[in-house]
């Protein structure tokens, strides 16, 4: 199992970087050539998502991306540093709304894991204590080596 972890400053101009980097290991991972723009996609959402969350709750820390090659499946884990005391994977406000900003952010996030969810057919998302957590899985193929 062979794992690219890309740490980047919750800066939106960082979201293409970590776009690039995840095409070009998906496809050295094996990833379809037709599904690399969903890949592209998909993890430009999550990032996007992952730096309005730490924009909006002040967080310093840098977003994470865990690209991870297993023997069938490339997986992408994107993790904030929003911790998410409700258990729930959505918008976490942790507290009452505090007027029409917070509500439109909590708006974008759910609009970002609608677009992922229709991108990704294997995705999952978490959020605990230590911040959230979206994983997108896709098959890969196995090289045929001819003699």
């Amino acid at each position: 199992m062979a794992t690219v972890e890309l740490r980047f400053s919750a800066l939106p101009e960082h979201v293409r970087t970590a776009r690039l980097v995840a095409a070009a290991v998906a496809r050295r991972a094996g990833v379809d050539e037709a599904v690399l723009d969903e890949v592209r996609l998909a993890v430009g959402e999550a990032c996007s998502r992952a730096v309005g969350l730490h924009e909006s709750h002040d967080i310093a820390e840098p977003v994470r991306v865990l690209l991870i090659e297993d023997e069938k499946k490339f997986s992408i884990e994107v993790g904030d540093g929003v911790s998410g005391d409700s258990g729930t994977a959505g918008a976490r406000g942790g507290g009452e709304a505090e007027g029409a900003a917070e509500s439109d952010a909590e708006g974008e996030d759910e609009m970002g894991l609608a677009v992922i969810s229709g991108l990704v057919d294997d995705v999952e998302v978490t959020a605990g204590k230590d911040g959230g957590l979206i994983r997108m899985t896709w098959p890969t193929t196995t090289a045929v080596v001819v003699p």
